[in-house]
């Protein structure tokens, strides 16, 4: 049980680290991607991105991910963390199917 959830949070830890990469590379951000944390805002005060910067995340996590983000489903795009658990929740889903 224990190595489970460590396994759980290594993976999702790994997840995030992808999600950040993703971002500064899809986005041509000037920054490194550790300074960017899982739960910061990623619009307004946070990293100050922006309506054209979300569909170049969708666009980005369609590309690395393989996940399609519909325009229902921009909520995703909160933090790190929010779109984390969206790319897990799809291919959970697919897993699924």
């Amino acid at each position: 049980m224990k190595e489970e959830l460590f396994r759980q949070a290594k993976e999702r830890e790994e997840l995030c680290g992808r999600v950040k990469e993703m971002m500064v590379e899809q986005l041509d951000l000037e920054m490194d991607p550790g300074f960017i944390t899982n739960d910061q805002p990623i619009f307004g005060r946070g990293l100050e991105l922006d309506s054209i910067d979300a569909l170049e995340l969708a666009v980005g996590i369609y590309d690395k991910f393989g996940v399609s983000v519909t325009d229902d489903n921009t909520t995703i795009f909160s933090s790190v963390n929010t779109i984390s658990d969206y790319i897990e929740k799809q291919k959970k889903e697919e897993e699924e199917e």
